[in-house]
């Protein structure tokens, strides 16, 4: 009897360790089997990123299969990170992908990141620059993009105005507030970044939205891109990415401070009240009116590259249906 019993005993334990040793081979297998993602910011992390941050912080990448890894653009920029396949998704612009489209070079967008375009010209309210014909004996400051000049040209147009009247200094990405005070009148601003940081500062802003003179010039800025060989290659890929971002972004809207935590916690050098504040701003303007978060539209893609092309921008046409697709998207 002592001696079944001890057989028993040492196989309940060998039984027990086989089971354990099971669950480690399973667990270590399912970490293996994700797949390692590289996605490249636009630029330094903001709240248009936050629901990048949101999917890896809360595990809806890695439920979809994916180890995401987030990096910065460096030199290179985003764009040809993603072009070359050094980087498998990315944010970038609906102006830049259209450009880049037009010369051969196979990027695609697959998300738009906030579904209404929300940058537009800022300047301090002293300045007196109320609308587009206020640019005139101005000075602007840009980031050296010939789309500026036209925009500019487009909207005083339709006050009778000409861009010829305003001065354009290339400031770079130079701070806003220290270019109004020292060097330029106004510029061109991302309104749920500086304008809720000079709302933060006491500064009162005039702003001039190109969406209240055109709807060509209500693109998608930012979006998510990747390249056409990774469509190709791997779809599936695709849409694991956009199943965890789309959660991520949606989570955003949801909980927009709790959101706004997880960013600041990556990203510790960002000041925390900025961040929430903008994510504040931000929440309900990421899917906005659309269906759901992500979508986009081919007259959206058609307006603008219509308007590039017509006003000298564009070397030929755009085809958008190939500039972008939804077809990724969660259904």
């Amino acid at each position: 009897m002592k001696k079944w019993m001890l057989t028993a005993s040492l196989l309940m334990v060998l039984t027990a360790c086989g089971n354990n040793e099971d669950t480690e081979n399973n667990s270590t297998n399912e970490a293996e089997e994700l797949e390692e993602v590289t996605v490249v910011l636009d630029w330094t992390p903001n709240t248009n990123h936050t629901g990048l941050y949101a999917a890896v912080e809360n595990g809806y990448f890695e439920e979809a299969g994916l180890d995401v890894d987030i990096i910065l653009p460096g030199d290179a920029g985003a764009d040809q990170l993603i072009a070359s396949g050094k980087a498998d998704f990315g944010v970038s612009y609906q102006e830049s992908i259209t450009q880049a489209r037009v010369q051969g070079v196979p990027l695609v967008s697959i998300a738009a990141v906030i579904q209404h375009n929300t940058s537009g010209f800022a300047s301090p309210v002293e300045k007196n620059i109320k609308t587009p014909k206020d640019f005139a004996g101005k000075t602007y400051g840009g980031f050296g993009s010939p789309v500026e000049e036209q925009i500019l040209e487009s909207l005083m147009r339709s006050e009778n105005a000409s861009a010829d009247d305003v001065t354009i200094l290339n400031i770079g990405s130079a701070d806003f507030f220290t270019s109004v005070e020292r060097d330029v009148d106004f510029s061109w601003i991302f309104y749920g970044w500086t304008g809720i940081e000079a709302e933060l500062r006491g500064i009162d802003l005039n702003m001039i939205y190109p969406t209240d003179y055109s709807e060509n010039l209500d693109y998608y800025t930012p979006v998510l891109a990747t390249n056409e060989d990774m469509i190709s290659s791997n779809p599936e890929m695709v849409e694991a990415f956009l199943e965890g971002a789309s959660k991520g972004y949606e989570y955003v809207i949801e909980n927009p401070t709790e959101a706004a935590d997880i960013l600041i916690e990556a990203v510790p050098d960002l000041d925390p009240e900025l961040v929430k504040k903008s994510q504040e701003w931000l929440a309900p303007r990421y899917q906005d009116d659309a269906d759901q978060w992500g979508v986009q539209k081919l007259e959206v893609w058609e307006n603008y590259g219509n308007w590039m092309f017509e006003n000298g921008l564009l070397d030929g046409e755009l085809d958008a249906e190939k500039a972008f697709t939804n077809e990724y998207l969660p259904k």
